[in-house]
């Protein structure tokens, strides 16, 4: 049986989507069986951002209308044999489906992963209605900045969800140690839920995006995302730290150049 959790966000632009992909790719490669499920309808980007839009035959409408099973519309990453993407549809505005028929549909697929990571529409409105009913479990995304974090706070108190996570993304550490941004420990006492990871700001997010390419191995964020991947899988472990580069005398100097950035 899949671990159905569902991934979203009060404020849109916080790197959702990119955590689902990421997440994902990273809990594929560790021999998870992962399936990616897009459930924003109308603007949904994860078929880009895994880079396989050119190979959706079916997609989630089309499995809710049966017009094809739901493995039908499964589409396999060119690389990772144990990652799924599942596919939204573009321009489809009026949904007539509910979250009991959508977690009808993602039930049936329960068996065949060990992991199903839902990527859900910002805001409270019937897209993610649907999303949050269709998962047991929930993480919610946001950054340290003042709007995100209250959004998020109004989606936490929105889920029914025993088990929500928290994931803090665009972390600037240099910025932390000036007190020109709010600390990991200040945001988790301002939400409710179980931090599972803090995502470094970084370009490389950037760079990957547009070139459909992987995180390497070494990077900062990919790093965030393997101690991530591994609390989620064992039920503990660390969570990167973003302003460890920055301390000592060389993390002065570091701090000093990015400050000029």
């Amino acid at each position: 049986m899949a671990r159905r959790i569902c991934v979203t966000s009060g404020k849109g632009g916080v790197g959702k989507t990119t955590i689902v992909s990421s997440l994902g790719v990273t809990l594929a490669k560790m021999g998870y069986k992962t399936l990616l499920v897009d459930m924003d309808f109308g603007l949904n980007n994860l078929d880009v951002i895994m880079g396989i839009e050119n190979k959706i035959v079916y997609d989630i409408i089309d499995v809710l209308e049966g017009k094809c099973l739901p493995k039908q519309a499964l589409v396999q990453d060119f690389l990772i044999s144990d990652l799924y993407v599942f596919p939204s549809t573009h321009g489809f505005s009026k949904v007539r489906f509910g979250a009991k028929e959508l977690s009808f549909i993602i039930s049936q697929l329960d068996s065949f992963f060990d992991y199903i990571l839902i990527d859900c529409p910002a805001g409270i409105d019937g897209g993610f209605r649907r999303a949050v009913d269709s998962a047991c479990e929930h993480i919610v995304v946001t950054t340290p900045h003042v709007s995100a974090i209250r959004d998020a706070d109004k989606i936490i108190n929105t889920l029914k969800s025993k088990q929500i996570y928290i994931i803090i993304n665009r972390v600037r550490g240099d910025l932390i140690l000036d007190y020109k941004m709010l600390s990991v420990k200040s945001i988790c006492d301002l939400l409710s839920g179980e931090l599972l990871g803090v995502v470094p700001d970084d370009d490389n997010v950037t760079l990957q995006t547009l070139t459909l390419d992987r995180f390497d191995k070494n990077c900062p964020i990919q790093v965030s995302l393997d101690m991530m991947a591994k609390k989620l899988t064992t039920g503990s472990g660390d969570v990167f730290d973003c302003t460890k580069k920055y301390q000592g005398l060389l993390g002065t100097i570091r701090k000093k150049l990015r400050s000029k950035v």
